[in-house]
């Protein structure tokens, strides 16, 4: 059970909506796009600006809470202005305006969650192995809305998507209000946090996250749209994004006893490996559905496996005072600068060559991130387990 101090449900709630807002928005708003008859370049662009912010951003806003000590008002201000610039979407759907209205958006929305996944560890204290089993209410949540809105979209349209959002966003701005605050001691005799980054383990980390990420470009750009000009309905499509993050969640419920059974650097090489069938399957099988679902569970490993022993490891390796900025520090270089490059890598890609071949690149990206993980990474005894 969790510490009878951490406010788990609070704690929850936060994941539940966030990712709630992004089973809306990653799913759909690729289609939304294509609506508005944009062609895949420009989608991959626009979709490319949402990670993109993630390169700098979290960062900013990172180390703005690490100096003024008050995360959680850093990550209220941040929901806020998230909900504000959004609204933006409904003034106009120029090319040009929605890639500001994204720009300034995913600034703001990209930046709360690290800060959030520093605080939740903060809060967990000793339990800190038992992030996975608060984080899974962000997996339920994204799993609720990718098939619920898929029904919903078949019926009502797709044009029906900026208001969903907007009201999931509102929903992590409510939520944020009610967490309390909590710190850890700051300790002014600590490294500067360069000479946390320059360790070779730390290098060869971000570097496989940022892969990790880039290989998941066509499949977060693309595979709404994959799916769908084969001839799978909107509903099947939320289904299929569903049955990923339910392999997710199962994999979240068993996640301390897989760290300690198997130590972080195994289930790295495990991940990669599988994370690279998965694209490949994806890539060659898009017309068998039997075989989308089996590739689907892969992504117990590819996200769930990943995200957590990244987000233990970032905690391990950032300590004190550099915790908000280890935790954003991850995210910028994966779902940050990996996402970016790997979407718009995509975009450019997807009408140039057979998409069964873009999927083999983004599997090739997997396996060199396995190299790494084999050649360079190995873990001080403290950290096997973390």
């Amino acid at each position: 059970m969790i510490n009878g101090a951490a406010p788990y449900w609070r704690l929850s709630s936060f994941y539940f909506f966030y990712f709630a807002s992004l089973g809306a928005l990653i799913p759909y708003w690729t289609l939304y796009l294509k609506s508005l008859d944009y062609s895949a370049q420009s989608i991959g662009i626009l979709m490319a600006i949402i990670p993109a912010t993630k390169i700098f951003a979290p960062y900013l806003w990172g180390w703005l809470a690490d100096h003024t000590r008050r995360p959680i008002a850093i990550i209220r201000l941040a929901n806020l202005l998230a909900v504000v610039t959004f609204a933006g979407v409904f003034i106009d759907t120029g090319f040009i305006w929605l890639a500001l209205v994204l720009l300034a958006f995913s600034f703001f929305w990209n930046s709360s969650l690290p800060l959030f996944e520093a605080m939740t560890l903060n809060h967990l204290g000793d339990d800190e192995h038992k992030y996975s089993v608060v984080r899974l209410w962000g997996s339920l949540g994204f799993i609720m809305m990718v098939v619920l809105l898929g029904e919903y979209f078949d019926l009502a349209g797709i044009d029906q998507a900026p208001v969903v959002i907007i009201v999931l966003l509102t929903g992590i701005l409510l939520v944020s209000l009610i967490v309390p605050e909590r710190l850890t001691g700051h300790h002014e005799d600590q490294p500067v946090i360069m000479q946390v980054i320059r360790q070779p383990v730390v290098l060869a980390f971000l570097l496989v996250c940022f892969l990790m990420l880039m290989s998941h470009g066509p499949y977060y750009t693309f595979y709404s749209i994959y799916l769908e000009s084969n001839g799978y309905s909107r509903g099947m499509i939320g289904l299929l994004w569903a049955i990923g993050v339910m392999a997710e969640v199962i994999v979240f419920l068993m996640m301390h006893r897989l760290i300690n059974a198997f130590g972080a650097r195994r289930l790295l090489l495990i991940t990669f490996l599988l994370t690279a069938m998965r694209w490949l399957l994806i890539g060659f099988f898009v017309d068998n559905l039997s075989v989308l679902f089996f590739a689907q569970l892969f992504h117990a490993f590819s996200f769930g496996v990943f995200h957590a022993v990244s987000i233990s490891l970032a905690h391990r390796f950032f300590t004190g005072k550099h915790q908000s900025r280890g935790q954003a520090l991850y995210a910028s270089l994966s779902f940050g600068a990996g996402g970016a490059v790997g979407s718009l890598l995509s975009g450019l890609l997807w009408d140039q060559i057979a998409h069964a071949y873009l999927f083999t690149l983004a599997a090739a990206v997997a396996l060199v991130a396995y190299l790494i993980v084999w050649r360079f990474i190995r873990f001080r005894p403290e950290w096997k387990n973390a």
